[in-house]
């Protein structure tokens, strides 16, 4: 079906007609010669210009947002949401232009909509959407939905390439090798008797973390719980739960707390969700563990499970909490936009300050376990602070969505150091061993390096195609260049020189988000996890991949233990994998 010349100016001069345009009317049919035309102005309706117009847009709308089967993005047959193209998108741009369009309107309305989640803090409505995230992985959610629907179109793991850092970056000279057959794929894969399942979560484990200084493997979950497990030992998991005050804290698996609130199961059930382990870490000493939960509290553990202090002071979900490299300090991160610098008050007079007046310690509980002074809140942030880090024993930076990063002094109100140029959430800050480069990474795709001499990033790496989650830096060892690692939601996890300012590998196996990213104690290997339930792990050397586990849901976060030997990751189906890595 067609349509000649002479009819599209016989709808012209209609329609210059009908909009009282006499004179152009009768300029354009004179020029246009319609009289000629063989058409019977009769059957051709009123605003037949404008409605045929109405009818080619809607068609091209319709168009674009069908992939390139026919089919919408979500998998139904036809597109369910009209509202994300405008008229001046349609008339301009062509096909490609109006997919890439929706996409970026979706990913900023997901976005919005999940700043509005945060926004709410700790609203007490029942809903999803009534409360924050309940961790910093929050984002999972969403991802968690579309997994299945945005596959690759490509049946098969993508191969390795390389790529340019910052625009005007040097190529990269080192061609990764590529990916090889089916037996020598088959040879990669991690035999079931290399791995071994840690169970007992029953809910989905948002953060696992090695103890720096034995085989202590300490893992928080959405079921109100952090556990200790001695990988090397064996036996039963210590159950640290998150209780209110008057519950027993400290159980071994089997030994289960009896549960708050009984009177009240619905209530009960909700306060169990706002009890949500967020976040974790261990002193660098290895005699503490630290753990940030969802009800706004930060508990201090030994790591015999006794909980030895309660810090209250958020009012919102914990994100991050980090101790400093003395441990005498905890800094937490929360929801509520505030930073808070804990004094825990361990060490010597720890027995003290533990026991009761007649000289008897208390079970571990919120009752009795002692206090925690905070020794300075900052209030700069005017979002849910993200994530902390320190950068000496009395310096930190923090980030936010806010889109703001401070460095910040114990005993200075204001901060020493504002970084502003990410134009989205930062999702995460990672200073270098050295302290001397803080990188970020944000859902403005970019990651960025700063230096305190500087206030314009020393580096901006924005390859990556979509949000950037996680970021890394290597170990720092002597011969060999400072790296970054980030991890994408694009899937891909790229891997960063600092001295060149290049991109030196992107390691492209992933179908999913990528959400994890490690580097082995010695920097020679990278460890990988996404929610397409692969853990990879990488040559750093060459960018080569070296090995795979495929476990039976998503992963949240890998790390390796201080040996270098073993790889732990944590699912959303509430299981751990302990990987044998043997090199």
């Amino acid at each position: 079906m067609s349509i000649t010349s002479d009819e599209v100016n016989y709808l012209v001069f209609r329609y210059l007609q009908e909009s009282g345009f006499q004179h152009a009317a009768f300029t354009f049919g004179f020029e246009s010669m319609v009289h000629r035309a063989e058409i019977n102005g009769n059957d051709v309706p009123p605003g037949a210009l404008v409605s045929f117009i109405q009818k080619g847009l809607q068609y091209v709308e319709l168009e674009a947002n069908l992939n390139a089967e026919g089919k919408h993005e979500s998998g139904e047959n036809t597109p369910s949401d009209f509202t994300l193209l405008q008229p001046e998108d349609l008339l301009t741009k062509d096909v490609g232009e109006l997919r890439r369009t929706i996409q970026k309107k979706k990913e900023q309305r997901e976005r919005s909509q999940r700043q509005r989640d945060r926004d709410r803090g700790d609203g007490g409505g029942d809903r999803q959407g009534d409360k924050p995230p309940k961790s910093k992985k929050s984002k999972t959610a969403q991802a968690s939905k579309d997994r299945d629907e945005k596959k690759k179109s490509s049946s098969g793991p993508s191969p390795m390439d390389t790529d340019a850092g910052d625009a005007g970056a040097e190529a990269v000279k080192t061609e990764p090798g590529k990916e090889g057959s089916a037996a020598e794929e088959k040879e990669k894969l991690i035999a079931e008797d290399e791995v071994r399942s840690l169970r007992g979560h029953t809910s989905e484990v948002f953060i696992i973390q090695w103890s720096p200084k034995n085989s202590l493997l300490a893992s928080g979950s959405g079921d109100s719980t952090a556990r200790i497990w001695d990988v090397a030992g064996g036996g039963e998991p210590i159950c640290l739960s998150h209780v209110t005050a008057g519950g027993p804290a400290a159980s071994k698996e089997g030994e289960s707390p009896a549960p708050a609130d009984q009177g009240n199961a619905a209530g009960g059930a909700s306060k169990s969700r706002d009890r949500d382990v967020t976040t974790l870490d261990w002193s660098s000493d290895g005699k503490y563990l630290a753990t940030g939960s969802y009800d706004g509290q930060a508990r201090v553990w030994d790591a015999s499970g006794n909980l030895v202090k309660t810090l209250n002071g958020h009012k919102g979900p914990i994100f991050s909490l980090k101790w400093n490299e003395e441990g005498k300090y905890l800094l937490s991160g929360s929801v509520d936009k505030t930073a808070i610098v804990w004094d825990v008050g361990l060490g010597k007079d720890k027995d003290a300050e533990m026991s009761d007046g007649g000289g008897n310690k208390p079970s571990g509980s919120d009752a009795g376990a002692s206090r925690g002074s905070i020794l300075q809140q900052y209030s700069l942030h005017n979002a849910p602070t993200l994530d902390v880090d320190w950068r000496t024993n009395d310096s930190f930076a923090t980030c936010s969505t806010d889109t703001q990063i401070y460095v910040c002094k114990i005993g200075a109100t204001l901060p020493v150091k504002t970084f502003s140029a990410h134009t989205d959430e930062v999702n995460a800050i990672s200073w270098d061993s050295t302290g001397t480069y803080l990188a970020s990474c944000s859902d403005d795709c970019t990651a960025k390096v700063w230096t305190l001499s500087e206030d314009k990033p020393l580096h901006s790496f924005s390859d990556h195609s979509r949000e950037i989650y996680m970021i890394r830096w290597s170990p720092k060892k002597q011969g060999r260049p400072l790296l970054l690692a980030s991890a994408s939601f694009d899937a891909t996890v790229r891997l960063w020189e600092m001295e060149k300012g290049t991109c030196l590998y992107q390691l492209s196996r992933h179908e999913d988000p990528v959400y994890s990213v490690a580097f082995s104690p010695c920097g020679d290997y990278l460890a990988t996890g996404s929610f397409d339930k692969n853990l990879h792990i990488w040559s750093v050397k060459t960018g080569k991949h070296l090995k795979t586990h495929k476990g039976e849901s998503g992963i949240f976060e890998v790390c390796w233990n201080k040996d270098g030997n073993q790889v732990a990751a944590c699912y959303s189906n509430s299981t751990i994998n302990i990987v044998d890595f043997r090199k």
